[in-house]
């Protein structure tokens, strides 16, 4: 068994202009991977970096349904040590708008994967407040959101 959480919330908008803001790298650095950005779109097969420094790796993309990846998860030294995957569902509601969820599952059962695990649930939580707004409204909730992003820095556990 390994350690996973599920996240989820609605967003106004349709499932098409939902999902094209996940895939698409400048919807994404605009609300999400705004510093260093995301490097380009998200293409099953493909590796991208997000924040200038972080690789992802792309292995499902169901146009307007789905998006599987997979990263790093670091050991107690912050160095690679294995991948979770993270699962994104993209459901179309009756009034419009779409439900989003995101889960990242993989971590190992220590005390250093339960606390990346809070971290990284903490991360997707955030991210989809701010696609929410960025969606909806055009806002970027993310600027100055966590001490990294006032200084200009991508959050990293040491900086949030």
């Amino acid at each position: 068994m390994s350690l996973g959480f599920r996240v989820s919330g609605r967003i106004g908008k349709p499932v098409a202009e939902v999902f094209d803001a996940v895939v698409n790298p400048k919807k994404l650095s605009g609300y999400f991977t705004t510093i260093g950005g995301a490097s380009a779109p998200l293409v099953a097969g493909a590796g991208v970096v997000w924040w200038g420094k972080v690789p992802v790796e792309v292995d499902e993309v169901e146009k307007d349904s789905r998006i599987v990846l997979r990263w790093d998860a670091t050991d107690a030294d912050g160095k690679p040590a294995y991948k979770t995957r993270i699962e994104m569902n993209f459901e179309p509601l009756d009034d419009g708008g779409t439900f989003v969820t995101i889960a990242e599952t993989g971590w190992h059962e220590d005390a250093v994967g339960l606390k990346k695990s809070y971290l990284n649930c903490e991360g997707w939580s955030q991210m989809l407040a701010c696609m929410k707004a960025y969606v909806e409204y055009g806002i970027n909730l993310r600027d100055g959101y966590y001490r990294s992003e006032m200084k200009g820095e991508p959050a990293s556990e040491d900086n949030i």
